[in-house]
């Protein structure tokens, strides 16, 4: 066996899955790499990566932890979104989210599409 098949048989591989959608006249971009214990999800709509959050579930605190690593400090969106979806999966999330976050209904939306997706398959996740 390979350190290839291995890493998969013991569950340790990284899956990756895309998708995509219009929203609001623009192409959103989505890419999820599922890790062992959590994922990494980018939201974009060109491939830049301008900011990374991390969030996990604590057992001191209903609210998962969550933190910026990479990117402005000012802008909320990467750790709102990785903390809510830490809270939903109860994994470790880390977040990458390269939209403009000037409009709140785009967000909503790319929000929603995202649990669509975990609703539909929960196994990319």
């Amino acid at each position: 066996m390979n350190t290839t098949e291995e890493g998969a048989a013991l569950g340790r591989s990284i899956a990756v899955h895309d998708f995509s959608e219009k929203i609001l006249e623009q192409v959103i971009h989505f890419h999820v790499m599922k890790l062992s214990g959590g994922f990494f999800l980018w939201v974009g709509s060109s491939p830049v990566l301008s900011n990374l959050a991390v969030s996990m579930s604590s057992r001191y605190d209903s609210m998962p932890l969550s933190s910026l690593v990479l990117g402005d400090p000012s802008d909320t969106a990467p750790n709102s979104l990785a903390q809510r979806l830490a809270k939903k999966t109860r994994k470790q999330v880390f977040v990458s989210y390269s939209l403009p976050t000037t409009n709140s209904s785009l967000s909503l939306l790319v929000e929603d599409r995202i649990k669509k997706e975990l609703d539909l398959h929960p196994e990319h996740f």
